[in-house]
């Protein structure tokens, strides 16, 4: 059995300031070795991975799953995102 999926600390006020300017936004966090958000806005889609900068860089490193999926994905880029503003400018940047 697989046990709960973890969410970095900042994975909510990420996602509370994405949804606060319209944007939909899934949580893919639970499936194993993909991304945690699945955000839409203004048509289109981004995938974000959420990593903690209050975290170390050892412990901010994609785990071997996701650097496979971030590999092998052939839909829209894929950010890996540690603040509010990051995640922001990725989804209102035309």
């Amino acid at each position: 059995m697989r046990t709960a999926a973890r969410v970095d600390a900042n994975q909510p006020e990420i996602v509370n300031a994405l949804r606060a300017i319209g944007a939909y936004v899934l949580h893919l966090h639970q499936l194993k070795n993909c991304c945690d958000l699945l955000v839409g806005f203004r048509g289109r889609t981004y995938l974000m991975e959420i990593k903690d900068p209050a975290q170390p860089p050892s412990k901010r490193q994609l785990t071997p799953g996701e650097a496979k999926f971030r590999d092998e994905w052939k839909g829209t880029p894929y950010h890996i995102v540690e603040t509010i503003d990051q995640a922001l400018k990725i989804i209102t940047t035309p």
